[in-house]
């Protein structure tokens, strides 16, 4: 039961050291911290920001290219429709003036449509949408026308841009095959869209200052683009990353690249349409779109350095006082671990019984009621071992009271030897009155334990003339509680290794007994 010696104060200087390193590893630990953090918010900030952009720019791509197909779609089923018609007309002048009325009048219902025409199988000009049908034209030498005529299939077919020669303005053509009764070559429909229906669709559409739209062919012929240059309409970009490297494997997705017609990098979300041969791509400038957050970062990047100046001045000014209060606090310090050593002094010499130097009486009621408390919440054991020097009162007649406190301190050493965990108390309860507490421990493990420390008292040989055989014995009462509930008392159980302790004096002292073995034989 004694304490651990109390170690003595470090030189303040060792104190000063640690906590002045501590204090500047702090300040530095927090100003490396908030640049962490900045650059990690800076950094997050920017990868949410280019996530942002490309979902603007694949929501881009996809109402681009809705609105082509609609446009394109929409021209094609009027094709569809004035192809059925041209197969199955007999061409006399009443019905080609019938048929250029209905074309006029679809130029005037769709905004997109330039004009519609329809060839004969030599290119020569049949009937049109054009208020005056012009004569002696001819578009044999045309794309499409050459196209078709080249090509049985029915589809339709979609051009490179060109201008109109009845206008002079930039078209888009699509176009589709009329066949003879025997499948031959009859000529072509054509419906031309005007470009600017789709610029100024785009137009639309907030893209930035370098943003980009266009749509090409799927071999790689530019149709139109926003910006708009006429240099570039017509222009093959199948080389391109876009068409060499990405299209071949995915219909549609979002990559970053740099364009090879004006070097600017941008976000670009491009999409094939399944239905007609066009690719659609929209492309915001990724300058552009982390403008804002660069500006952001600058500024919170600016903050953060002032603040991070501020604490360094700061915390500077704490080390200087901190190792003024370590100094001014030195004498304090030691002050107070002598009244700490002096303190637990106190505490052991309280605790602890002078003579023997076993746990006192105050100590053991503490420990009893801890130990009573824990195992009544547990459910667990609790023994208790009392232990009464046998014809004391005759010893110390005999010897006297010096030599009795020796037997005592003989006795108590004794007991302190025996084996025993670290919960286990063994107490002076009073005058030749010694107390083991043993938490955990049920009665037929307590007796055993009684019984070792019977014999090992007797197996010291010291010579009492006034006991039975000459030689100082003890006579021991044992009881436990197991488990201990909630109804019992810690008073019950000293009560009941009291009369156990009674009835080993009883029956002729030197000996063991307990309360249960009692009750059992009385049983």
């Amino acid at each position: 039961m004694k304490q651990p010696p109390v170690d003595p104060a470090p030189p303040p200087g060792l104190h000063r050291r640690p906590v002045m390193l501590l204090a500047s590893s702090l300040i530095v630990l927090v100003c490396l911290s908030l640049v962490a953090v900045q650059i990690w918010q800076t950094m997050h900030s920017r990868a949410v920001q280019l996530q942002e952009a490309e979902r603007a720019s694949a929501n881009l791509v996809n109402a681009v290219a809705q609105h082509a197909y609609d446009t394109i779609k929409e021209t094609d089923t009027i094709l569809v429709g004035l192809v059925d018609r041209m197969e199955h007309a007999n061409g006399s002048p009443a019905e080609l003036q019938h048929l250029h009325a209905f074309l006029a009048m679809r130029i005037e219902e769709l905004p997109q449509l330039h004009g519609l025409f329809v060839y004969d199988a030599a290119g020569g000009w049949v009937v049109n949408s054009q208020p005056t049908l012009l004569k002696k034209q001819n578009n044999a030498d045309r794309e499409y026308f050459k196209f078709h005529r080249e090509h049985a299939g029915r589809g339709a077919h979609v051009g490179p841009p060109i201008r109109s020669r009845s206008t002079g303005d930039w078209i888009i053509t699509v176009s589709r095959r009329v066949n003879r009764p025997d499948g031959g070559f009859a000529g072509v429909v054509l419906a031309t869209i005007d470009m600017q229906y789709f610029l100024r669709f785009y137009q639309g559409f907030d893209i930035g200052r370098s943003g980009a739209i266009f749509v090409a062919l799927d071999n790689g012929i530019m149709l139109m683009r926003r910006p708009f240059d006429e240099k570039s309409l017509g222009r093959d970009i199948s080389k391109l990353p876009l068409f060499r490297s990405y299209l071949p494997k995915v219909s549609q997705g979002t990559v970053v690249l740099t364009s090879g017609q004006d070097g600017v990098t941008r976000i670009n979300s491009f999409r094939r349409m399944q239905q007609y041969p066009l690719v659609v791509s929209a492309a915001l400038a990724q300058d552009e779109v982390l403008a804002e957050w660069r500006a952001d970062a600058y500024l919170r990047g600016a903050v953060v350095g002032i603040l991070v100046l501020v604490l360094a001045l700061l915390g500077g000014r704490l080390l200087r006082q901190i190792r003024l209060r370590i100094e001014a606090e030195a004498e304090l310090l030691r002050a107070r671990h002598a009244l700490e050593k002096l303190n637990q002094t106190l505490e052991t010499l309280a605790m602890q019984d002078g003579l023997t130097g076993l746990a006192n009486r105050r100590r053991f009621d503490v420990a009893l009621s801890e130990e009573f408390s824990r195992a009544s919440r547990e459910a667990s054991a609790l023994a208790l071992i009392m232990i009464d020097v046998d014809c004391f009162k005759q010893y110390n007649d005999i010897y006297g009271h010096a030599a009795g406190d020796e037997c005592l301190r003989a006795i108590g050493k004794a007991v302190g030897k025996s084996p025993r965990r670290a919960g286990d108390v063994i107490a002076r309860y009073g005058g030749e009155e010694l107390a083991v507490l043993l938490p955990g421990t049920d009665v037929q493990g307590a007796l055993v334990i009684a019984e070792n420390i019977r014999l090992a008292i007797q197996r010291l040989r010291l010579t009492h003339a006034g006991n039975v055989g000459g030689l100082v014995t003890v006579s021991v009462g044992v009881d436990a509680f197991s488990p201990v509930t909630q109804g019992k008392r810690s008073l019950e159980l000293i009560e009941s290794a009291d009369k156990a302790l009674y009835q080993a004096k009883a029956e002729g002292r030197n000996r063991v007994c307990s309360r249960s073995a009692l009750a059992a034989r009385v049983g």
